[in-house]
């Protein structure tokens, strides 16, 4: 089975994370600062914070923006589950806006809608959370400047996204954001095995979410209630979580991001290549925004007819071709359901679900691959 999506680690990779097995420390050491330094210098944010997931990273970011109950988060319904539970964790309510057909993510048309229609109801949301669909970042000015213009703050997840620019500038520069946060699973861009990483360029909600990762503990004497008992004396100022990300992820990631580019530049040749030989097909293939330079995690495609949408997934799958699915659309989960969401309220999202299909793309793909691929397609939809 050729696989939509899979790592690829190399030699250094190992000997990096062998390094840190025979050193004094496998947590809170010295590689997960130099981790967290090295992705906030190549995004150009001014703080990066680590932890061991993206949805933990979304889970603090929205912490650290004081998101609880009676407030509202709204996001994308093309998108991993994460993106919305992040603000059920916090006790507030979510909701979600519809997307551009054209790149699948958050349309600023309809945002605009939105907010306008929810200003003038006193429902407006705390916090937006526009998700990078697949590496290719969403229009940041545009929502950026909704944003500001109605007082809402706004956490970037680029789960799939690092590698990626927006105008010419890094994502996770945070220009148009409070906080972006970064996904490292297995398959994206570099992985740290599980493992998440926020970028700011606020310093108090960088501290805050460096609290709220190792539960809420400070041992800074200038946030401290009286004076230190003693060298040993640290005090809990806020109720937070076990979110710290190992040293041996930290050296894993810190080692990839060496090849950052290296394994965006070879997505891009996989999917100009998939452009070409996929132009005649009944499908579309991605577009990519004039203004965007995709970190091309994901290749979707969509087929012309959705009649044929199960049929095709599951032919390609018969035949050795790890096709999958990103995503459902979260209204139409069972547990979002039962909140009040129903088939309907987000018609863009549900007519992208009836015919996307990511196809493989992945670092180390090969050409024969790749050609396996494109000839599977071709046949199953002839």
């Amino acid at each position: 089975m050729i696989p939509y999506g899979r790592q690829d680690i190399s030699q250094n990779d190992i000997e990096a994370v062998t390094a840190v097995l025979r050193s004094d420390f496998l947590t809170q050491g010295p590689v997960v600062p130099s981790f967290e330094a090295a992705v906030a210098g190549w995004s150009g944010a001014k703080h990066g914070i680590a932890v061991n997931s993206a949805t933990s990273a979304l889970h603090i970011a929205c912490l650290a923006l004081d998101l609880g109950p009676g407030d509202r988060l709204w996001t994308s319904p093309i998108t991993f589950v994460a993106s919305a539970n992040c603000g059920l964790y916090c006790g507030a309510t979510v909701d979600f806006v519809d997307i551009d057909p054209a790149t699948y993510n958050m349309s600023p048309e309809r945002l605009e809608e939105k907010l306008s229609a929810a200003k003038r109801t006193g429902t407006l949301p705390k916090i937006i959370v526009p998700v990078h669909m697949c590496g290719q970042s969403c229009d940041m000015e545009a929502i950026g400047s909704l944003a500001r213009a109605y007082g809402v703050a706004i956490i970037e997840d680029a789960s799939h996204a690092i590698g990626g620019h927006w105008q010419g500038a890094p994502v996770g520069n945070c220009a148009h954001s409070d906080i972006t946060v970064f996904s490292f699973h297995p398959v994206k861009i570099i992985t740290t095995a599980e493992g998440g990483l926020a970028t700011t360029n606020d310093p108090e909600l960088a501290a805050r979410m460096e609290r709220l990762r190792s539960h809420g503990i400070t041992r800074d004497p200038d946030l401290m209630t009286h004076a230190p008992d003693g060298p040993w004396y640290y005090q809990q100022i806020d109720l937070g979580l076990n979110y710290r990300m190992t040293e041996m992820q930290a050296a894993l990631g810190l080692s990839q991001m060496d090849r950052l580019e290296q394994f965006v530049a070879h997505r891009h040749t996989l999917a100009d290549r998939y452009d070409a030989a996929l132009a005649d097909l009944p499908l579309t293939t991605p577009w990519r925004h004039p203004n965007s330079h995709s970190a091309c995690h994901l290749y979707i495609v969509t087929l012309d007819d959705p009649t044929r949408h199960r049929e095709a997934f599951e032919a390609l799958r018969s035949k050795g071709i790890g096709v999958n699915l990103h995503y459902i659309p979260v209204h139409l989960q069972p547990y979002y359901r039962n909140m009040g969401f129903s088939p309907g309220d987000f018609p863009l999202s549900e007519a992208y679900y009836s015919r996307a299909m990511s196809i493989p793309l992945f670092a180390t793909m090969t050409e024969v691959q790749q050609e396996n691929v494109i000839g599977t397609l071709e046949s199953v939809l002839e």
